[in-house]
């Protein structure tokens, strides 16, 4: 059941006002993703105001900010340009359904086997990524509508701004928590610059924010096999990293809040607002790791705060368009340094001579692959890399402890996991030719992971079937037993007790 998370005036009032800070900020991210996917900049602000709501309503992390994030805008680049922004839409809305059928059949919980340190290169490299966003603000456009650095007095006004920004929001919650520290630094340094009629980048340099309210506009493209075959690809892809970045910011959140989030719940609360979004003519999105930290910074922990963030964003749009346009980019610029300085894991530098050289090289690889491609593939990369790493480590544990025992059989006591990193090490503890004519494997010890496993023990029993000798395999699981009946004649092996586990086998349903 939806609820607005607060019950009293005090909690309404921080709400309130950290949703407007956020909404503020939101304003730009969502112009300049626009931009990058090649749409008109509404669109970018519908798709932040529809999926910041429908987000914060349905979405299983109270707190968080959801909205146009450039991780989807760099993959709908290709799509805008080669088939049009209808195609988009019907994208955006396959993506939603995606998303809700990863809900239902509660894929969220995956997020688990993201490893601490692919979390730790995430968070840095998604900080890099916001840092370097930010660096166009300090270019303007020349005549000839090149972009060049600023220069002289206008950089200096606007390095100034920028750090004048920086300084409120760090100082002034030491002197009273009644206010967002952001929301007060923006509406100073707007009224310096209009007071003082100071010559600087405004919102309204970015593109007119002015427009109606969405309305409701199935996507105009032919519904046929063809459609799905071009929107299937980019939908998926939109989806799954969609995902990936609302359920990694959901994990954040849950670290700084100390609270827990509902992975599903997320899944589902973003595939609808996606598909909506789709239908309402916005460009789709997913959590935002910056505009949500800023929510978390300025006191929004409950959902009225995402809530009030789209609808003051949709205020924006429709009647204070002529104001919001006034804001200063410098201000605005200030609040995502400090959101940068905040997302940046400082402790992992400490860290990083501590730890373990293998996690040290998957921090810096997911931090680096997020700067130079994308959030998605960076952690899919740190994960797969991670996953090889403990595989090539547990492959060296399997051991053999080797004795006879009163009845004069050898007895192979086995220590470690079999999987398919480790059988060509199991492989190697045995000598058939050596063994006596009756042997005993001993798995009580070990736990036999895998079908490449089953696959050793089989070989194994051949060699030892080929050299006339009787084997016995001890303590091996149902399923074990199982797989190798089914391989006939070729392993004649006496399975004696066997414990309850069960294999990851693909050959069993």
């Amino acid at each position: 059941m939806f609820q607005l998370g607060c019950a009293s005036r005090i909690c309404f009032k921080n709400e309130l006002l950290s949703g407007l800070t956020v909404a503020l900020a939101l304003v730009p991210e969502a112009v300049a993703f626009a931009f990058v996917a090649g749409v008109e900049p509404l669109v970018g602000l519908y798709a932040a105001f529809m999926v910041g709501l429908l987000a914060a309503i349905f979405g299983g992390r109270p707190g968080m900010i959801s909205g146009a994030t450039g991780a989807m805008a760099v993959v709908m680049v290709a799509l805008v340009a080669q088939h049009g922004v209808e195609y988009l839409f019907a994208a955006v809305v396959l993506a939603g359904l995606l998303q809700m059928g990863a809900g239902v059949l509660r894929l969220g919980k995956f997020i688990r086997i993201v490893p601490h340190p692919v979390m730790l290169g995430f968070v840095n490299g998604l900080a890099i990524v916001i840092f370097l966003a930010q660096l166009q603000n300090f270019q303007t456009a020349s005549v000839d509508g090149v972009s060049e650095w600023m220069t002289g007095g206008a950089l200096a006004l606007f390095a100034g701004l920028v750090m004048l920004t920086m300084f409120i929001i760090h100082y002034l919650p030491k002197l009273t928590g009644a206010f967002p520290a952001s929301l007060a630094a923006i509406i100073a340094v707007s009224l310096l610059v209009l007071g003082l009629d100071l010559d600087t980048k405004t919102v309204g340099d970015l593109a007119s924010i002015k427009g109606g309210l969405p309305t409701f506009h199935i996507p105009a493209v032919p519904f046929s096999l063809d459609t799905l075959v071009i929107i299937l690809p980019y939908a998926f892809i939109l989806a799954a990293v969609g995902l990936i970045e609302s359920l990694l910011t959901l994990s954040l959140i849950d670290e700084v809040t100390n609270t827990r989030g509902r992975g599903n719940r997320e899944c589902m609360g973003q595939g609808i607002a996606n598909t909506a979004t789709g239908l309402f003519g916005g460009m789709g999105g997913c959590a935002m790791i910056g505009q949500s930290m800023i929510n978390v910074n300025s006191g929004g922990r409950q959902r009225l705060s995402g809530v009030a963030a789209a609808l003051f964003l949709l205020m924006f749009i429709l009647f204070a368009s002529p104001l919001i346009e006034r804001i200063p980019m410098a201000a605005l610029v200030g609040v995502m340094f400090i959101v940068v300085l905040a997302t940046f894991e400082w402790s992992s530098l400490r860290i990083i001579r501590k730890i373990p050289a293998t996690d040290a090289f998957v921090l810096m690889l997911v931090s680096a692959v997020t700067v130079f491609t994308d959030l998605a593939i960076a952690v899919v990369v740190g994960v797969i890399v991670s996953a090889l790493v403990f595989a090539w480590e547990h492959a060296k544990h399997i051991n053999s402890k080797t004795y006879d025992d009163e009845k004069g059989s050898r007895v192979h006591e086995l220590n470690g996991p079999l999987f398919f990193g480790s059988v060509k090490n199991f492989l190697e503890l045995f000598n058939p030719e050596q063994d006596p004519d009756d042997v005993i494997i001993e798995f009580q010890n070990s736990r036999v992971a895998d079908h490449s496993a089953i696959e050793a023990i089989d070989t194994l029993a051949e060699r030892y079937i080929k050299a006339g000798k009787t084997l016995h395999l001890r303590h091996l699981s149902e399923e074990c037993r199982q797989l190798l009946k089914k391989a006939g004649d070729l392993v004649e092996v006496n399975v004696l007790e066997d414990p309850r586990y069960r294999v990851a086998d693909d050959q069993i349903a």
